[in-house]
């Protein structure tokens, strides 16, 4: 089960329909890798951790810079918190990371939100569009995870206030 989100589990919505799917799973990763600065302080580890405890998984905070990505196996639920997309999704292919998120998202449930709700589309050709200035690693392929085929755009409300026009631009261009 896949899971996209601008900022995590914070909707009632998104935690009721997960409710429905966790009934009886034990364990959680909260992935912190794409956040290239706080990492594990990031500002929403704290209430992150305390969403996936209240349903009652036990949770740990991991990095794939720093662990293997075939461990996110082991957990009944990953969640990807956000940072910078170019960022991750360059850590993902540098660490291999793809294959064994396709197998979470087929056989667990993989949540991802804002930046990973980016990376586990086709390709970052759209925030690359709106947010050029994120490509830190100066990615030069946009092609992404693809665990989804699905236009999403996290966050669309800061976008309609940092350009004019943008909800009738978004619509005509985001395929």
């Amino acid at each position: 089960m896949l899971i996209l989100s601008s900022n995590g589990l914070t909707s009632e919505a998104i935690r009721s329909e997960l409710r429905l799917h966790t009934a009886g799973l034990r364990s959680a990763a909260l992935v912190v890798t794409a956040d290239d600065v706080y990492k594990e302080k990031n500002y929403h580890v704290p209430g992150a951790m305390d969403d996936l405890q209240a349903m009652g998984l036990s949770a740990t905070v991991v990095d794939i810079d720093h662990t293997p990505a075939r461990e996110l196996e082991q957990y009944d639920l990953v969640e990807f918190i956000g940072g910078n997309p170019f960022y991750l999704l360059n850590s993902i292919r540098r660490h291999h990371a793809g294959p064994v998120l396709e197998r979470v998202a087929r056989e667990k449930i993989l949540v991802g939100w804002s930046a990973a709700a980016f990376v586990f589309r086709p390709t970052l050709s759209l925030v690359h569009r709106y947010s050029p200035e994120m490509n830190t690693p100066g990615l030069t392929d946009l092609s992404a995870v693809g665990l989804t085929t699905v236009q999403v755009l996290p966050h669309y409300s800061r976008f309609q206030r940092k350009f004019a026009h943008f909800r009738r631009f978004a619509l005509n261009t985001s395929r």
